[in-house]
């Protein structure tokens, strides 16, 4: 304890339950900042995988289809996770297993390349799902307003481009607008 204060430092116990009790002389303030701003870079340093989620339904037309498949191969190039949920009303409900499930295989197999399989189509209620999941990982998105600020920053070199002057109309032409 005097030798920590004589070096103006506090007296940390380190190990509580070693025998005899481990003790550590340092500045505790400085202690927790630094732990505090390894905890912040971890955080920041770790992805987070979202799950996106598309519905269709068993009488969805092609080109909405594949509008939805678009929309799923861009979530998974984004490095997110897509469940794709085929919902059932009514009558549809009798031949659910059936389309549905054909369906699912259609849009999987589609996305095939940049996916796989995280959960297999199941039934839960109205609704057939499936969830794929990336095979790359997430990638960082490119900030825009860097690469362009770059180009448009640059001046070209040698004289000025020259204003074209506006000639005026003749008088015996004029133009109604």
């Amino acid at each position: 304890m005097q030798r920590a204060r004589s070096l103006d430092l506090d007296l940390v116990e380190v190990a509580p339950n070693a025998d005899p009790p481990v003790c550590r002389v340092m500045d505790y303030g400085k202690f927790k900042y630094m732990q505090s701003k390894r905890e912040q870079e971890a955080r920041k340093k770790q992805t987070v995988i979202h799950v996106k989620e598309i519905k269709v339904r068993p009488k969805t037309d092609e080109h909405d289809l594949n509008v939805k498949i678009r929309h799923i191969r861009r979530f998974l190039e984004e490095g997110d996770k897509v469940k794709v949920t085929v919902r059932f009303r009514g009558r549809e409900m009798s031949y659910a297993s059936q389309s549905g499930f054909d369906m699912l295989k259609a849009i999987v197999a589609e996305v095939a390349d940049l996916s796989r399989i995280e959960s297999p189509p199941k039934m839960e209620g109205r609704t057939m799902m499936t969830i794929v999941a990336p095979n790359a990982q997430k990638r960082k998105p490119e900030k825009p307003g860097k690469s362009e600020k770059s180009d448009t920053t640059k001046k070209p070199e040698g004289k000025p481009p020259q204003r074209a002057e506006k000639k005026p109309a003749p008088a015996g032409k004029q133009e109604e607008r």
